[in-house]
């Protein structure tokens, strides 16, 4: 589903073909929630309510749920606020939560616990995010080879850096077939998304149906307008890269002609070798870039420590993982706006 940099893609009236056909895979039975209360998007524990219970894997699932789900639906989300979502470990407690839910929304490829967790339990409606919209494979624009790379980091078949595994063995950016799942940074993959789940929900919860199709028009209206803010905010800009702690946002460069240069095969707390900071400093001279950018979950240590080598300023680009009291904004759409302000200002936007 990639879609030339600079071409808008045309307002969608209808829920796109991908979508249909992920949403009537699902097997998904008639269930009823007649409540109108509002819904809940907290961490507590799901059960049966008389509302359509959905249990979301983290924040960009949560958020899609209740934009789209209003007063008739329950969200629990299994990441708690704050958590770095690819470390998210299943308790046992979480585990029984599935059980118990009407339907299950999650990312394949992001969680891997989360992932065998869903495969393994009986919850009756399971909506694979990564099944509604296409999944690419992302490097950065300048294929480093990264000589001098530690222990850290390493490449894979495909020339990409991986993330060395944790303790557990759990790699950190975990992916489906080395494809990038980060999708719900594109406003326009992520409305693909939203009109999979809208349909899902429509399927499992058909007596609700007719609200869950009109709330996901108006939420994929208002990412097809962040789509045109990012659109002109990003059209005239001195320099077309930006360097962040985290390869999280190839589909959002992609999408808006800009490249990313990510310091991945490091982790949170780790140094940078010294020849990524040579290689960083100097491609930063020669492109113009002003910022290195860290995110709200994680240590901010390697940004500091390359911007301090490289005479950078440092800022926040927030992969949306999660929101917490530090995020800029209270929801999707306000983070994304400073989002785009933080590039505007790093690029140099010329008007």
């Amino acid at each position: 589903m990639g879609v030339m940099n600079g071409i808008r893609r045309p307002r969608r009236s209808l829920i796109s073909a991908t979508a249909i056909a992920a949403a009537a895979t699902l097997g998904i039975g008639t269930l009823s929630a007649c409540s109108s209360d509002a819904s809940s998007g907290s961490t507590g524990t799901a059960g049966k309510t008389d509302k359509f219970d959905v249990v979301a894997s983290f924040y960009p699932m949560q958020f899609l749920a209740e934009q789209i789900g209003g007063d008739h639906v329950n969200v629990t989300t299994l990441t708690e606020p704050g958590q770095e979502p690819h470390d998210l470990e299943i308790s046992a407690k979480q585990t029984a939560q599935l059980e118990e839910t009407d339907a299950v929304l999650y990312l394949k490829g992001l969680q891997p616990t989360v992932d065998e967790a869903v495969t393994q339990s009986g919850v009756e409606t399971k909506i694979d995010a990564a099944t509604l919209t296409g999944l690419e494979t992302h490097a950065d624009d300048h294929d480093h080879a990264h000589e001098g790379e530690d222990e850290h980091g390493h490449e894979d078949e495909h020339g990409h850096e991986e993330e060395s595994a944790d303790a557990d063995g759990h790699d950190h950016d975990h992916d489906v077939d080395g494809k990038d799942p980060h999708v719900w940074l594109d406003p326009v993959k992520y409305a693909e998304v939203a009109e999979g789940v809208g349909a899902a929900f429509e399927k499992a919860d058909p007596d609700n149906a007719a609200t869950y199709k009109k709330n996901t028009e108006a939420l994929v209206g208002k990412l097809d307008e962040l789509n045109t803010q990012f659109e002109d905010g990003l059209k005239n800009t001195k320099t077309k890269v930006f360097i962040t702690t985290h390869s999280a946002f190839g589909y959002l460069a992609e999408r808006y002609g800009l490249t990313q240069e990510s310091i991945s095969g490091l982790s949170p707390e780790s140094e940078p070798s010294a020849a990524r900071v040579k290689e960083l400093g100097e491609l930063a001279k020669a492109d113009g870039v002003s910022t290195v950018f860290y995110e709200t979950l994680v240590s901010d240590k390697t940004a500091k420590t390359i911007a301090k080598d490289s005479d950078l300023k440092t800022d926040v680009l927030d992969p949306l993982e999660g929101i917490t009291d530090g995020s800029r904004g209270d929801d999707y759409f306000e983070v994304m706006e400073a989002n785009l302000a933080a590039l505007e200002k790093a690029l140099g936007t010329t008007g």
